[in-house]
């Protein structure tokens, strides 16, 4: 009976402390269409909004014989075929670079020169959902620019969105200060 007691107050102190745990976790969104436009940021705004990715995305480009630079990927050998790979992992912090259209944003995940960047776009189909862009698509496959190169996508999750921490993006700052005028001297 006492040990009943004892088990039972341990289950609810942990679920207790289990669940203030969660309310300090980051609360990941989908960042869509409608959150853009809803808040009508600036470019300056959207710098200062942490992205994430939702889903892995590895990029793939095959090496001429002649190339030897590799800028930022891993060599590996793909039927006979040396190829560049980069890896995205899911939950990977990235930047707003630029607008690439009114709605297309140039998100960067890595540091660097500026021509390090993923595009993202609302995908209609997806409820406006932030998506992966690329130049042209074969199924879940597509073709990116990515560092001044093409490459080919190999998403292990389908298309990968842009996520945002919720909490973070509400907690907007105001700065004020009150404007006394200006008189002739």
């Amino acid at each position: 009976m006492m040990t009943q007691r004892i088990q039972s107050k341990l289950l609810i102190l942990s679920s207790f402390f289990l669940l203030s745990l969660t309310a300090c976790a980051p609360k990941m969104s989908v960042f869509t269409k409608s959150l853009y436009e809803e808040n009508s940021w600036s470019d300056s705004d959207l710098s200062h909004i942490q992205f994430y990715l939702s889903d892995d995305v590895v990029l793939r480009r095959s090496l001429s014989k002649g190339e030897t630079k590799i800028s930022s990927g891993k060599i590996k050998m793909i039927n006979g075929q040396r190829v560049e790979e980069i890896i995205f992992e899911r939950g990977t912090p990235g930047v707003f670079i630029k607008r690439k259209k009114s709605n297309h944003f140039a998100v960067a995940f890595e540091d660097g020169d500026d021509t390090k960047y993923l595009v993202f776009g609302p995908n209609n189909s997806h409820a406006g959902d932030y998506s992966l862009l690329a130049i042209e698509w074969e199924g879940r496959r597509g073709i990116v620019k990515y560092d001044n190169k093409k490459w080919k996508t190999y998403n292990r999750g389908g298309v990968s969105k842009l996520l945002v921490d919720l909490k973070k993006i509400n907690q907007v700052s105001v700065k004020k200060r009150k404007v006394r005028g200006r008189k002739v001297e």
